[in-house]
């Protein structure tokens, strides 16, 4: 497929958190796919099948995106007594 993979290693002698690089990319990805109920556990027992339906989710996600017409808009935030 024409995929380079690299690792990110933790640095030797790191102590405590620190941000590694691109990192952020597969966290925000598996984010946007675990709403997809089927992948929020690892049912399948074949690879292929869950491959799929990875793949059918990412299409789902792309789809919606493209015929919103508009960028995305997080709501505001709530008033007070609406916590309550």
């Amino acid at each position: 497929m024409g995929i380079a993979v690299r690792i990110v290693a933790k640095p030797a002698g790191q102590c405590g958190f620190v941000v590694h690089p691109r990192r952020w990319v597969a966290e925000r990805t598996l984010g946007w796919l675990m709403p997809h109920r089927r992948l929020a556990r690892d049912y399948e027992r074949d690879p292929v099948m869950s491959e799929a339906l990875i793949r059918w989710a990412v299409i789902g996600q792309m789809a919606r995106r493209i015929t919103r017409g508009r960028p995305a808009q997080r709501p505001g935030r709530r008033p007070l007594e609406y916590l309550r």
